[in-house]
C-alpha cells in the first residue's frame, strides 16, 4: 500500500484510521465509576481484530505500520494495562475476564517482540519505524514492570495457570499455546533494553536490570521459573528454550564475583574500583602535563628537523617542541603504513550481549537467592533436557539457543564455584564443608560424556562455520568445566577425586580437541576482545590442567583420528604414474615405491599411528609456540592498562612458558614485542606499581627476556635482521641453538611388495617371466648375480655329496659290506624328519653373499629380483615383518643340486630366448601384487569401518577410558557424508562465497523457524468456547453433512460392479503393530485367515464396511472415529476380534451378494479416511501415534463420497 501524493504521514491514512477506530471502540476511562476503565460492548472482538491487523498486515506484508499506529494511539499504557487492572487476583472463575486478559497478552507479545535488523529483508518502512518502535518497547517495559494498579507479570502467570495445572498428556494445542505465549511475554520483558545507538530520554533506572530483577522477584516470576525448570522433561517439554531465554536475559553480563558479595563487600569493591580509576586518571594527567602543549597552543606550530643524512623534515603541533623522543615518535607515526580497512560488520549477537551490568544491593540479593535455588533444584533437569533438544535438533530450537545454552552453563558453573568459596569463607568452617561435600552432584548434568560430545561438536562446527560468538560461549563453557573438575580433584574426597580423574581422561582423550584448541588460538585475526579473552583463558587453563594431569597419569592415552588409508590416497594423488625400476640405480627407489612398493610402508604407517597414542605433553605444548600463537597473546597483552590481575597473570604465564620452559625465547625477539614489554615497565604508561605481585612478576620477566635478547645478539649477529620479522620454526630453531634441526625418519623403509603371477603356474615359465621383467628394466647384472649364487650353491652341494659317498664307501669297505654304496643324494632324509636329519640339512644351507650396498638395496627394494630369488629356491632368514636391507638370505638345505641346476638352466634359457607375449605386452604385465592378509581394524581407527566389526578395540576399547556407544552399530549416513567431505588430498576448503551462501541458507532456515514459532503464539478463535447460537449452528451443519453422507453411502451400495481382473485388493488396512507381531503365533494365523477371507469376499466386505459406516453416520458418529474405542484408538486384539465377528456375521450376506451379482469383481469406491482429531483433545505425539487397524470406508469430502474419478 503506497502513500498518496502529498501525504506527510509516515503511515497510510486508511491504516491509521482503522487502528484508531478500533482503539476507540475498545473502551475508555469512566467518569462515573470512580475512574475505572469501562470496556466497550465488543471489546473482545476489538482485541481480536487488532491481533488480526498485526498478524495479517504487519507480518504478512513485512511492514510495521500497525505497530506504529498502536504506539501513537497509546494502546498499552492507556487501555491494556487498565483492562488488566480490572481483573481481580482472586477472580479465577470469571471466564470472560480471563479471555479478555488472554487477548490483551496476545497483543502485547507481538508488540514487545525483539526487533531484528536483517539487511536482506529490511525495507523503507523498517528504517522509518525501527528507531521509534525500539524506544516504544522501552516505554512498554517501563509501564508494565512499574504499573501500580496491578501486577501485570503476575497476571500473565495467572492466565497460564489453568493450562499448566493440566497433566502434559491432557493439554491441548491451545493450552500449549497459552503457556508459550506467557513465557515469551516474560522473555520480552527481560530482554528489552535501551538501544545503544538511540538516546533514551527517560529514567533508565526504571528499566535497568536491577528494576527487572526486582519486578520478577516481587511478582513471583522466579518461583514460576524454578517450577518449570525443576519439572522440565516430566510436566513440560517444549518450553525448555523459552525458560532458558528468560534466565539468559536475567544473568547475562552479571559479574559472578560481585553477585556473592554482601553489601559491605560490595561497597568495598566499588570503592577500590573508584580508587583504581582515579589513579589511572592521575597518571594520565601527569604524563600529559609533562609533555603536553603549552599555554600558547592556540597558535599553530611547525618546525623543521635536519636528519643525519642532511635532509629536512617538517613537523606540526605543539608536542613536537617537547623533546627529541617525542619528535622521533611523531615521525615514526607518520611513517606507519595504515592499510585501508573496511567498516566492521555489526554483529547483532555481540550487541545483544551488551556491556557489563551493575546491580544494586537489593537486586543483587534477589538474584543471588534465585541462582542458589536454581542450582539446587532446576540446573540438572533444565540443562539436560536442553542438551537433548540440541542433540536432536528439535523444531523449536533456533540458532542462538545453542550459544545461550553454553553461556548459561559456563555462568552457573562459575556461580556454583564462587558461591561455594564464599560460603567457606563466611561460614562456620567444618560444618559448611560437610554440607558441601556433594555440591558437585548438583551440576553433574553437564559433566557427563553426552555433554562432552555436544561440546566438542559445537566447538568444531562453530570454528568451521566462523560463528565467533557461539565459539566464544563454547570456549567459556569448556573453561568452566575444566575449573570445576579441577576443584573436584582438590576436595580431598576420594569419590570426587575418582570422578574428576575420569572426567579429565574423557576431556583429554580426543586428540581432535587438542588440534581444535591449538588452531583457534593460532588463527586469531580481528575478532572481538571477548573472543580473544575466552581463547587465551581456555588455552591457559587447558595447558595447565593437562600438564598436571599428565604428570599424575604417566600412561595417559589419547585417540588420534588420523587415518592411514587417507594418507595412502593422498600419496597416490600426488605421485605420477607408478613405475617399477628393475635396476639398482638412483631411479630405483621411485619405482619400488610405486604400485608394488608402498604396501608395506602403508602398513607400517598404520602401525605407527596406533603406537603413538601415548600422550606426550612436550610435543603437545610445542604446538603453542609458533608465531601465530605468540601474536595472539601479544595482541591480548596490548590491553594491559585495562586487564585484570588474573588476565595479566595469564599472559605472563604464557610468555614465561615460551621463553624458559619451551626454550623458544627467540619467538619473543621482535621489535614490536620488545617495545611492548619495555612500555609495560618503563614506558610513559607503565603497569600500576601498586598492583603488587603482578608488576613485580612482569618486571622480572621483561628483565630476563631483554637480557637473553642482548646475549643472543652477541652470539648470533644475524638476529638483528630477524628482529624485524616473524620467525618460522626452522629459523627460530637455528637462532636458538645455532644449527639447523636434524630431521631423522622415525619409520624404516619396508621391502618391495610381494608379486604373484596372473596366469602362469609352470615353474619354467614363471622363471622366464621374472627374467624377462628384469631384462625389460635393464637388470641383467641382477640375473648374473643370481646365476652366480646358484652355481656356487650347486658346486658346494655336489662336492658334499661326493664326500659323503666316499665316506660311506670307506666305511663299507672297513666293515666288509658287499653291497654297493648307494647315492648319498638318494639317502638324503626329508626335512624335519628327525633331529639328526635337520642338523644334516642345516649343514647344507648356504648364505647368499651380496657384494656391495647397492646389491643389498636391490635385493631389498626390487620386486622382480626378489621374485626370481624365491623362484630359484632362495629364502629370507627370519620373519618378513622384521626385514631390513641387512637381513640374510639363504639357500635352504632341502634344495637339491639337481633343482639348482634346473633353475640355472631355466634362467639361461630365458635370458638367451626371452618370452614374448601377444600385442607386445611386457613381462611385467603378467604379474600382480599379492594381496597380503590384512587385519583391517588393527591399523584403521574408525573411518573405513563400515560395519564396525573390526578389532581396533584390542589396543584401545571403544570410547577410550569411559563407556561409549557400541562399535557394532552401523555408521550413519552423516558419518559417510563427513568422510566424503574430507576425502582426498586435493579437497579445497570452501571459499568465502560458499561460506556466505551456507550462512544465508542457515539464516533463511532460522527465519522460517522463528516465523513458525511466532505464528504459533496466536491462540485460535476456534479453540474458544462457543455460545448457544454457535453451538446450534454447528450441530445443524453436522446433521446436514451426516444426511448427505448417508445418501452417498446408500448410492455406493447399489453401484453396479464392473468386470475386472481376478486379482482383488484387501479391504482392511492392517496396522504396523499387527504386521510386525511375528511372535504371536495364534494372532498370525488369525491374520492369515482374515486375509484369505478378504481375498475371497472382497466386494461384499466393502459393501458391509460402507453399510457400517453409513449406520454409524445415522447414529451421529460423524467424526470419523474408528471402530473399537471411543477415543479413536483400538488395540490389535480388539481389531482382530471385530474383523472376525464381521467376517462370520456377514458370511451369509456376502455369499448371497456374490450369487446375485454373478461376478468376481470389486468396487472402486473404498477410500481411506484419516480420523480427525476431536476438539479439546491434544493430538498424540509422534512417539505415541500408532496406526490403527480400521476398515476402508468411502472418502467423504464436504459430505460427498469422493470416487477416484471425481478426484
Amino acid at each position: 500500500m503506497e502513500l498518496a501524493d502529498g501525504a506527510g504521514d509516515t503511515v497510510h491514512p486508511e491504516v491509521r484510521a482503522h487502528i484508531t477506530s478500533l482503539v476507540s471502540a475498545l473502551g475508555g476511562i469512566s467518569t462515573d465509576d470512580d475512574g475505572q476503565y469501562q470496556l466497550g460492548d465488543d471489546a473482545l472482538e476489538v482485541l481480536r481484530d487488532l491481533k488480526r491487523w498485526i498478524r495479517f498486515y504487519d507480518e504478512k506484508t513485512n511492514r510495521m505500520d500497525v505497530a506504529r499506529c498502536i504506539h501513537d494511539a497509546n494502546l498499552i499504557e492507556g487501555d491494556l494495562l487498565p483492562i488488566l487492572k480490572t481483573w481481580p487476583e482472586n477472580a479465577m472463575d470469571n471466564k470472560f475476564r480471563s479471555r479478555i486478559a488472554l487477548a490483551c497478552f496476545e497483543l502485547m507479545v507481538p508488540l514487545t517482540w525483539p526487533l531484528e535488523r536483517d539487511k536482506e529483508r529490511m525495507t523503507m518502512n523498517h528504517h522509518r519505524h525501527l528507531p521509534v518502535l525500539e524506544l516504544a518497547q522501552v516505554q512498554y517495559k517501563r509501564a508494565i514492570i512499574n504499573f501500580d494498579g496491578a501486577r501485570i507479570l503476575h497476571a500473565a502467570v495467572r492466565a497460564a495457570l489453568p493450562a499448566m495445572a493440566l497433566p502434559i498428556g491432557d493439554r491441548t494445542a491451545r493450552d500449549q499455546g497459552i503457556i508459550k505465549l506467557v513465557l515469551y511475554f516474560l522473555r520480552n520483558m527481560a530482554s528489552i533494553a535501551p538501544p545503544s545507538d538511540v538516546k533514551y530520554d527517560g529514567d533508565e533506572s526504571q528499566i535497568s536490570r536491577s528494576a527487572t530483577i526486582d519486578a520478577f522477584s516481587y511478582q513471583d516470576i522466579f518461583h514460576l521459573l524454578l517450577t518449570l525448570a525443576s519439572n522440565m522433561g516430566e510436566d513440560f517439554r517444549t518450553e525448555d528454550t523459552a525458560v532458558m531465554e528468560i534466565i539468559y536475559h536475567l544473568v547475562k553480563r552479571v559479574e559472578v564475583d560481585k553477585l556473592f558479595m554482601d553489601e559491605r563487600q560490595l561497597n568495598q569493591a566499588k570503592a577500590s574500583e573508584l580508587s583504581a580509576v582515579m589513579n589511572k586518571e592521575a597518571a594520565m594527567l601527569k604524563s600529559h602535563n609533562r609533555k603536553g602543549p603549552t599555554r600558547h597552543n592556540r597558535f599553530g606550530t611547525m618546525i623543521w628537523i635536519q636528519r643525519d643524512d642532511g635532509k629536512m623534515s617538517s613537523l606540526s603541533g605543539q608536542d613536537a617542541l617537547a623533546d627529541a623522543a617525542t619528535r622521533n615518535k611523531k615521525m615514526d607515526d607518520n611513517k606507519t603504513f595504515k592499510p585501508p580497512r573496511r567498516a566492521r560488520k555489526d554483529n547483532k549477537d555481540e550487541r545483544e550481549l551488551g556491556l557489563p551490568v551493575k546491580l544494586n544491593a537489593r537486586a543483587n540479593d534477589q538474584l543471588r537467592n534465585f541462582v542458589q535455588e536454581f542450582i539446587d533444584s532446576g540446573f540438572n533437569p533444565l540443562f539436560i533436557h536442553i542438551r537433548k533438544t540440541i542433540d536432536r535438533e528439535a523444531p523449536h530450537l533456533l540458532g542462538y539457543h545453542r550459544r545461550q545454552f553454553f553461556y548459561l552453563v559456563a555462568w552457573f558453573l562459575e556461580a556454583e564455584r564462587v558461591g561455594r568459596k564464599a560460603k567457606k569463607m563466611s561460614g562456620s568452617g567444618h560444618e559448611v564443608e560437610n554440607n558441601d561435600v556433594n555440591r558437585f552432584h548438583l551440576v553433574a548434568g553437564v559433566l557427563n560424556q553426552e555433554m562432552f560430545i555436544t561440546l566438542n561438536r559445537a566447538l568444531h562446527e562453530s570454528y568451521d562455520t566462523k560463528d565467533w560468538t557461539e565459539l566464544t560461549s563454547v570456549m567459556r563453557c569448556f573453561t568452566q568445566i575444566l575449573l570445576t573438575v579441577q576443584e573436584m580433584a582438590e576436595t580431598g574426597n576420594e569419590d570426587d577425586q575418582e570422578i574428576a580423574e575420569n572426567v579429565l581422561s574423557r576431556l583429554f582423550y580426543e586428540e581432535a580437541t587438542h588440534d581444535a584448541i591449538a588452531n583457534i588460538i593460532r588463527t586469531y585475526k580481528d575478532q572481538t576482545f571477548d573472543y580473544l579473552d575466552a581463547a587465551t583463558e581456555l588455552v591457559h587453563h587447558f595447558i595447565r590442567i593437562l600438564e598436571a594431569f599428565s604428570k599424575q597419569n604417566v600412561d595417559l592415552q589419547v585417540r588420534s583420528r588420523k587415518q592411514t588409508r587417507r594418507k595412502k590416497k593422498k600419496k597416490k594423488t600426488t605421485k605420477t604414474q607408478a613405475t617399477m625400476e628393475g635396476s639398482g640405480d638412483d631411479g630405483e627407489d621411485d619405482g619400488d615405491e610405486g604400485e608394488f612398493g608402498d604396501s608395506a610402508d602403508d602398513e607400517e604407517a598404520a602401525e605407527r599411528t596406533s603406537k603413538e597414542r601415548k600422550f606426550d605433553f612436550h610435543r603437545f605444548s610445542s604446538r603453542f609456540t609458533p608465531q601465530g600463537v605468540v601474536d595472539t597473546f601479544t595482541t591480548f597483552t596490548k590491553y594491559y592498562r585495562d586487564l585484570t590481575a588474573a588476565q595479566l597473570k595469564r599472559a605472563h604465564r604464557y610468555f614465561y612458558r615460551v621463553a624458559f620452559k619451551e626454550q623458544m625465547s627467540v619467538m619473543l625477539f621482535r621489535v614490536d614485542i620488545i617495545h611492548l614489554f619495555y612500555n609495560m615497565i618503563k614506558g610513559p604508561e607503565p603497569l600500576d606499581k601498586s598492583s603488587g605481585s603482578v608488576y613485580q612478576e612482569w618486571e622480572e620477566l621483561v628483565k630476563h627476556v631483554l637480557r637473553k635478547c642482548t646475549k643472543k645478539i652477541q652470539e648470533r649477529p644475524e638476529l638483528l635482521v630477524e628482529l624485524l620479522f616473524s620467525k618460522v620454526p626452522s629459523t627460530a630453531f637455528f637462532l636458538e641453538y645455532g644449527y639447523e634441526r636434524q630431521t631423522t625418519s622415525t619409520s624404516q623403509s619396508k621391502p618391495a611388495a610381494e608379486l604373484e603371477f596372473k596366469y602362469t603356474e609352470e615353474r619354467d615359465q614363471q622363471i622366464a617371466i621374472a627374467v624377462g621383467a628384469l631384462l625389460d628394466k635393464n637388470g641383467a647384472e641382477h640375473i648374473d648375480w643370481v646365476r652366480q649364487r646358484l652355481s656356487e650353491a650347486e658346486t658346494s652341494r655336489r662336492a658334499w655329496i661326493a664326500a659323503e659317498e666316499s665316506k660311506r664307501d670307506d666305511e663299507a669297505i672297513f666293515e666288509g659290506e658287499d653291497e654297493p654304496a648307494q647315492d648319498a643324494a638318494a639317502k638324503l632324509p626329508p626335512l624335519f624328519s628327525k633331529r639328526s636329519h635337520a642338523k644334516t640339512v642345516e649343514k647344507l644351507e648356504k648364505d647368499v653373499q651380496r657384494d656391495n650396498a647397492e646389491q643389498k638395496t636391490a635385493v631389498f627394494k626390487n620386486p622382480y629380483l626378489r621374485l626370481l630369488m624365491k623362484l630359484s629356491g632362495m629364502r629370507l632368514l627370519g620373519p618378513a615383518s622384521d626385514e631390513t636391507p641387512e637381513s640374510a638370505w639363504i639357500i635352504p638345505g632341502d634344495i637339491s643340486a639337481d633343482q639348482l641346476k634346473d633353475a640355472i638352466h631355466f634362467i639361461n634359457q630365458a635370458e638367451f630366448n626371452p618370452p614374448t607375449f601377444e600385442d607386445g605386452v611386457l613381462a611385467e604385465n603378467q604379474l600382480k601384487r599379492k594381496t597380503a592378509p590384512r587385519k583391517k581394524a588393527a591399523f584403521d581407527d574408525d573411518d573405513d569401518n563400515e560395519n564396525g566389526d573390526g578389532d581396533g578395540d584390542l589396543l584401545f576399547p571403544a570410547g577410550g577410558p569411559t563407556a561409549r556407544k557400541s562399535v557394532d552399530e552401523k555408521q550413519k549416513k552423516t558419518a559417510k557424508r563427513t568422510r566424503k567431505r574430507g576425502k582426498g588430498s586435493d579437497a579445497e576448503e570452501p571459499n568465502d562465497a560458499e561460506l556466505d551462501e551456507k550462512a544465508r541458507k542457515r539464516r533463511e532456515k532460522e527465519l522460517e523457524k522463528a516465523r513458525r514459532i511466532k505464528s504459533a503464539l496466536y491462540v485460535r478463535e476456534g479453540d474458544d468456547e462457543f455460545d448457544s447460537e454457535e453451538d446450534e449452528a454447528f450441530f445443524a451443519r453436522e446433521r446436514e453433512i451426516a444426511a448427505r453422507a448417508n445418501h452417498a453411502a446408500a448410492s455406493a451400495i447399489i453401484y453396479p460392479y464392473a468386470t475386472t481382473a481376478r486379482t482383488k485388493r484387501k479391504s482392511m488396512v492392517l496396522s504396523d503393530n499387527e504386521s510386525q507381531n511375528d511372535d504371536e503365533g495364534d494372532d498370525d494365523d488369525d491374520d492369515d485367515d482374515d486375509q484369505d477371507d478378504e481375498a475371497s469376499l472382497g466386494p461384499t466386505r466393502r459393501i458391509t464396511s460402507s453399510q457400517e459406516s453409513s449406520q454409524e453416520s445415522r447414529n451421529g458418529r460423524t467424526d470419523g472415529t474408528p471402530h473399537g474405542t471411543a477415543d479413536g484408538t483400538a488395540s490389535d486384539g480388539e481389531s482382530r476380534k471385530k474383523r472376525k465377528t464381521r467376517s462370520a456375521a456377514g458370511e451369509e450376506q456376502d455369499s448371497n451378494a456374490i450369487a446375485q451379482s454373478g461376478m468376481d469383481t470389486e468396487t472402486d469406491v473404498d477410500m481411506d479416511t484419516a480420523p480427525p482429531t476431536k476438539p479439546g483433545i491434544a493430538p498424540p505425539s509422534d512417539e505415541e501415534a500408532d496406526t490403527v487397524a480400521v476398515a476402508r470406508r468411502p472418502r467423504v469430502r464436504g459430505g460427498f463420497v469422493m470416487d477416484s474419478d471425481d478426484e
